[in-house]
C-alpha cells in the first residue's frame, strides 16, 4: 500500500456526542458495503454492553476508502474511566476528529481526550456535531473549542484549527453554515487535506508495537497496532520486545488489515498500516515487534496511575454455587490476569490478609463494566465497597479529587447546590442560560460514590453530571455517603408479601414476594440510621373466624430496582455485594 496515500485518524469526543454514528455514516457512504447488504446500526460498537449502554467501551479499528486514498478509523471510548484506551491509541493516529455536540459545547470527557491528544502533538480537525438540533449555537461552540485549546495550552500551530458542520445521523457535512449538504465527503476531504502521511522507512529494522488486544476463538490473542518502520510478512522470524526489557523470538502467522468493520487477511504490511497480528502467546500492550539483528524496542506506554480500588473475592454466602460456573479464587485469578493483558488501566494485587484480589481501576463505570463482563462469562464472586486509593505527599495524606461539570434546570440549582457543600465540594464556576445552569465543582471523588442515583432523583431525572480526574488534594476528612440503616432477613426463606406489606411502612424494599433469600441478605433500606434484622417470610395468623373488614388487601409498593453500579455504590464497609450471571444480591459481611 502507498504510504502517501494511508490517513490515521483518531476520532474524540465526550460520551453520547456522536462518534459511532458518524463512523457509521463514513463507512455507509464509502461504497463499501453492498446496496442490499443489511448493516447494523452503531457498527462499531460491537460488544453487548455497548449496544444496551450507547456508549464506546473498547476502542476500535476501521477503515474506508475514498479517492484513492486509505483512511484507517479508530474509534475511541469518551468516557474518562476508559482513558487507558484513549492513551494507547492515540499512538496509532496521525490526526484526530475531535467531535463536538452543537448544542452542549465541549464537556468535561472533551477536555480530557483533548488533552491526550494535544500531548501526542497531532493535528486537529474539530467537527460540530448534531448541528440539526432546535438548540444549536454553532458559533458560541467554535469560540468554547477555541478557549479550550488555549487553556490546555495548545501549540500556536494547532490553534489554527479547520472546523466542519455535520449532522451524522442525518448524514451530510458541510464546511460553512449556510451551505446545502447532501453527504458526509467534506469530512474525508478535510482528512486528506489536514491531517499528514503517516512518517517511517521502509527499509529500516521492523518496529511495531502493540497498542490494543483482539480476541479470535479460532486465532487466540491478536494484537492490534500501526507499523512505525519496516515491513512485516506472515511466517518471518522476528523477536518481540516486552514490558520488562526481554526479548523472545516470534513468527507471526497471521496478518490482517482492517476493511470496514472487518478484518482481511493479507500477507505483508508496510510502513503507516493499521494491522492485526496472530500467533504468539507474547502478545500483551505495550509490546514491540522488532527486527531480530538490530532489535529496537519503541517507549513504552505512559498510562495515567488507578484511583478506586476493589476486593473481589469468592463467593461464600449459603447460596454459593447454585447459579454460577466459574467460582473458585483459581478461577477468579485466571480471568482477572486475562483482564490485565488487554486493559493496562487495571491493576490486579493477591489479597495478604484474605483470599481474594485487590482490582484498582480508573472509576466506578470501569470496573462496573469488568464485574458484568465477569458475571456474563458465567462468574459467581464478592465485591466489597469502592475505595479511593490514597497517597502519603511530603508527609501528607492525598486523595484523588474530580472535576465536577453539572447541568440542571435553574429550579433544582439550590438542592443541588446544598447536596454538592455537604460533600465537601467547592464551586468553582457557574453559568446561567435559557434556564439552565452549568456548575462547576472541585470536589473528592469519595464524595461521588453513589451520588448519582441521588443527584437524579434530587433533578427529577432531568440533570446531567459529568466528572473527570483533575489531581490529588489535601485529605477532605470525614464524608457520610449514606445515612439510613437496612433491613436485614433473620433467616434463610422465602419472602412472603403480608410480611413485605408490613415492612415496608419501616423503609423501602429490594425485593418483591416469592424471593428466596438467606440469613444475613439485605431485604430494603430501613428509613432510620441503624439497622434491623427482620421476618420477610412471616406469615398471617389463620383462624375460622370471618370478620367483615378484617381481611385488607395487600398492596405492595413496587420494590426499587438497583442497577450493578448503584449496588456497588450503595453499600457500607461491613457489606458485599454478591454477584452471580443471574441475581445480584446485598448482603453483610
Amino acid at each position: 500500500m502507498n504510504q502517501d496515500k494511508i490517513r490515521n485518524v483518531a476520532i474524540i469526543a465526550h460520551v453520547d456526542h456522536g462518534k459511532t454514528t458518524m463512523v457509521d455514516q463514513l463507512f455507509k457512504q464509502s461504497g463499501m458495503f453492498r446496496e442490499n447488504q443489511e448493516v447494523a446500526e452503531r457498527l462499531m460498537d460491537s460488544m453487548d454492553l455497548e449496544r444496551e449502554r450507547g456508549i464506546t467501551i473498547a476502542s476500535k479499528n476501521g477503515s474506508y476508502n475514498y479517492k484513492d486514498y486509505w483512511i484507517n478509523i479508530i474509534d475511541t471510548p469518551g468516557h474518562a474511566d476508559f482513558g487507558g484506551q484513549v492513551e494507547r491509541v492515540l499512538r496509532m493516529a496521525d490526526g484526530c476528529l475531535l467531535l463536538v455536540d452543537a448544542q452542549e459545547g465541549p464537556m468535561p470527557q472533551t477536555y480530557f481526550v483533548l488533552k491526550k491528544a494535544l500531548a501526542n502533538n497531532l493535528p486537529i480537525i474539530v467537527v460540530i456535531n448534531k448541528i440539526d438540533k432546535p438548540a444549536a449555537r454553532c458559533e458560541w461552540v467554535v469560540d468554547q473549542v477555541f478557549d479550550l485549546f488555549v487553556k490546555l495550552n495548545a501549540p500556536d500551530d494547532l490553534l489554527d484549527f479547520p472546523v466542519v458542520y455535520a449532522s451524522a445521523k442525518e448524514g451530510y457535512a458541510i464546511e460553512n453554515m449556510g451551505d446545502k449538504g447532501r453527504t458526509m465527503s467534506p469530512i474525508s476531504d478535510i482528512i486528506i487535506k489536514h491531517v499528514p502521511a503517516p512518517v517511517g522507512d521502509p527499509d529500516a529494522p521492523l518496529q511495531m508495537q502493540v497498542n490494543s488486544i483482539d480476541y479470535s476463538q479460532y486465532l487466540g490473542r491478536m494484537g492490534i497496532g500501526k507499523v512505525v518502520n519496516g515491513t512485516l510478512r506472515v511466517n518471518e522470524n522476528i523477536v518481540v520486545s516486552k514490558r520488562d526489557g526481554t526479548i523472545t523470538p516470534v513468527r507471526i502467522t497471521k496478518i490482517f488489515r482492517f476493511e470496514c468493520d472487518q478484518k482481511i487477511p493479507v500477507e505483508q504490511a508496510g510502513v503507516g498500516e493499521i494491522i492485526a497480528v496472530a500467533g504468539t502467546e507474547e502478545i500483551t500492550v505495550g509490546v514491540t515487534f522488532t527486527d531480530p539483528i538490530t532489535p529496537r524496542p519503541l517507549p513504552l506506554i505512559e498510562i495515567d496511575p488507578p484511583t478506586l480500588s476493589m476486593n473481589f473475592i469468592p463467593n461464600d454466602s449459603p447460596f454459593a454455587g447454585l447459579e454460577g460456573k466459574f467460582v473458585t479464587s483459581r478461577h477468579l485469578d485466571e480471568r482477572l490476569k486475562k483482564e490485565t493483558l488487554s486493559d493496562v488501566a487495571l491493576v490486579v494485587e493477591p489479597l495478604t490478609d484474605a483470599v481474594g484480589y485487590r482490582v484498582s481501576g480508573r472509576g466506578e463505570l470501569h470496573l462496573s463494566i469488568l464485574i458484568e463482563k465477569m458475571r456474563r462469562d458465567g462468574y459467581e464472586f464478592q465485591v466489597t465497597r469502592p475505595q479511593v486509593i490514597m497517597k502519603q505527599i511530603d508527609g501528607k495524606l492525598m486523595e484523588p479529587f474530580e472535576e465536577l461539570t453539572i447541568d440542571v434546570d435553574e429550579n433544582f440549582k439550590g438542592v443541588v447546590i446544598e447536596k454538592l457543600g455537604n460533600l465537601k465540594g467547592h464551586m468553582i464556576d457557574m453559568t446561567q442560560d435559557r434556564g439552565m445552569a452549568r456548575m462547576i465543582y472541585k470536589i473528592p471523588t469519595r464524595s461521588l460514590l453513589g451520588f448519582r442515583a441521588e443527584f437524579m432523583t434530587d433533578t427529577k431525572g432531568m440533570g446531567i453530571m459529568n466528572y473527570v480526574f483533575a489531581e490529588y488534594g489535601p485529605h477532605a476528612g470525614d464524608i457520610t455517603n449514606r445515612i439510613n440503616g437496612v433491613l436485614i432477613a433473620m433467616e434463610t426463606c422465602t419472602t412472603v408479601a403480608y410480611a413485605l406489606f408490613n415492612l415496608q411502612t419501616r423503609g423501602r424494599l429490594f425485593l418483591g414476594a416469592g424471593v428466596k433469600v438467606y440469613k444475613g441478605q439485605i431485604v430494603g433500606e430501613n428509613a432510620r440510621n441503624s439497622d434491623m434484622v427482620v421476618n420477610p417470610a412471616k406469615g398471617k395468623k389463620l383462624t375460622n373466624m370471618r370478620a367483615s373488614g378484617s381481611d385488607e388487601n395487600v398492596v405492595l409498593t413496587p420494590p426499587v430496582n438497583m442497577s450493578l453500579e448503584e449496588c456497588i455504590a450503595y453499600i457500607n464497609d461491613d457489606e458485599l455485594v454478591e454477584v452471580t450471571p443471574k441475581s445480584i444480591r446485598l448482603r453483610k459481611k
